[in-house]
């Protein structure tokens, strides 16, 4: 079946309808984020529906069933040997992996085919992802200094990137581009934060032999990749000895996935026009025994197959392949492991429900605003005509939705009896702030359409009355 719909794709080049090779340059950038934003859009309205749906289960007569299924063993014992860990641990220390290796991806992908390869632009969202960093940090400390939950400052610093562009997405077209591509580049660098506050803040004590080992295995990829290696299976099954590694060493394992995804060659295999002189090189045999299966015929055609599928680069094969996995299994598998929170609990310390709601609610927007104001004011950055500071201050508020990494990090950081309340803060701020944002957005979007409709009128009644 491969074989024939390459066949006839060949046939369709050969008669001048090279729709789809070569590609131009835009088409690198342009297809990718169109892909993004729609799988992003639908992955979060799935992701809403498993966070419901843990929330109903978490407070209803299935309760205590619901929180023993994530508490169940799973492992393998050899002898003396034994390696185990809950079902909601291997969730959020494995499952996730593959989550920080699609977003090491998306930022590589970015920084030498997307937004952040240009300079100013590339400063004005790491500028405002570090401000909707710092500044929300700033606040927690300000709440929770000297009391119990000052560990989790680390909690209010990232941002959902499949919920807040969900929540741009029931805007449609009555925002611009710019806006959507300013919090896609946002949330990565954000999150990218969030794994180094995970590797250097909530880390264990490091066992510096198993780090050596981590090391020659990163080399040992390395050389896979250089010597060209292209079997995933490989990869992966290195990998996996990667994650044991990191894990035994002391650091956070699901760092694997972000180094992995860093490693990725960006590179082509295969050029347009070497896919293109392939092509030509292939079509008149086929052509000509179009009919005849021979073994040759096979032959040229999986050359042919293998030479289409290199045309692209590892990373962005990779991220196709993974991101509607991660959109529509991992994270919501996350979120039903993760946010059932028993809300008839009154045992909660309101303080830290309050440190981060507020660190998300204000410190989100104002060092969004703060830091991007900076960086345009010393000339850093630049921000697109089209992305007004309305729409900066709206985009702002967006991000104060943390779920995801919030939720991950919040694991690592609280004690057992602390963890439901960061949970409810956490929802509570992610509930208020795409609230709060949508409306803004709507409201901003709805303005700018109407000053458009009447300067639009003007125009035609300028032209009625001063013809030409």
């Amino acid at each position: 079946m491969r074989i024939k719909a390459l066949t006839n794709f060949l046939l369709a080049d050969n008669r001048g309808n090279a729709e789809q090779l070569p590609q131009s340059p835009i088409d690198w950038i342009t297809q990718p984020l169109g892909r993004f934003f729609k799988i992003e859009a639908a992955a979060g309205l799935v992701l809403l529906l498993f966070t419901l749906l843990a929330l109903y289960l978490a407070n209803s007569q299935f309760s205590a069933q619901f929180a023993a299924l994530w508490e169940i063993p799973i492992g393998i014992s050899v002898g003396s040997l034994s390696f185990e860990r809950s079902l909601h641990a291997w969730i959020n220390d494995a499952v996730m992996t593959l989550f920080f290796f699609l977003i090491a991806l998306e930022l590589k992908r970015e920084l030498v085919l997307g937004e952040l390869r240009k300079p100013k632009l590339a400063l004005l969202s790491i500028s405002a992802a570090a401000g909707g960093m710092i500044v929300p940090a700033s606040i927690y400390l300000l709440f929770q200094f000297g009391q119990a939950g000052q560990h989790g400052w680390g909690t209010v610093m990232a941002t959902d990137t499949a919920f807040v562009i969900g929540c741009l997405a029931l805007l449609g077209t009555r925002i611009p581009k710019s806006l959507r591509i300013f919090m896609l580049s946002l949330a990565i660098v954000d999150d990218l934060g969030a794994i180094m506050v995970v590797a250097l803040g909530y880390g264990n004590t490091l066992d510096w032999l198993f780090l050596g080992a981590a090391f020659i295995g990163l080399v040992i990829i390395k050389c896979m990749s250089s010597l060209g290696i292209r079997s995933l299976a490989l990869f992966f099954a290195a990998g996996s000895i990667l994650w044991l590694m990191i894990d035994a060493a002391g650091i956070h394992p699901t760092v694997t996935g972000v180094v992995l995804g860093l490693m990725t060659p960006t590179s082509r295999w295969v050029s347009d026009n070497k896919l293109h002189d392939i092509v030509n090189a292939l079509w008149r045999p086929i052509a000509k025994e179009y009919t005849d299966q021979t073994h040759l015929h096979t032959r040229l055609l999986r050359t042919a197959e293998s030479a289409a599928r290199e045309a692209l680069s590892p990373v962005e094969r990779l991220e196709f392949l993974l991101h509607p996995w991660v959109g529509f299994v991992v994270m919501p598998l996350f979120a039903f492991a993760n946010a059932g929170i028993p809300l008839n609990n009154q045992d909660m310390p309101t303080s830290i429900v309050l440190a981060i709601f507020f660190s998300f609610v204000l410190g989100k927007p104002a060092g969004i605003c703060l830091f991007s104001w900076f960086a345009i004011q010393t000339k850093l950055a630049e921000r697109p005509a089209d992305l007004s500071w309305g729409l900066i201050l709206a985009g702002g508020i967006l991000a104060g939705i943390g779920f995801t990494m919030a939720i991950f990090i919040a694991n690592l950081a609280y004690a057992p009896e602390q963890i439901n309340a960061a949970k409810l803060g956490i929802l509570t701020a992610s509930l208020f702030s795409s609230v709060i944002g949508i409306a803004l957005l709507f409201f901003i979007s709805g303005k700018n359409q109407t000053a458009g409709k009447s300067k639009e009128q003007k125009m035609s009644t300028k032209r009625l009355q001063y013809p030409l």
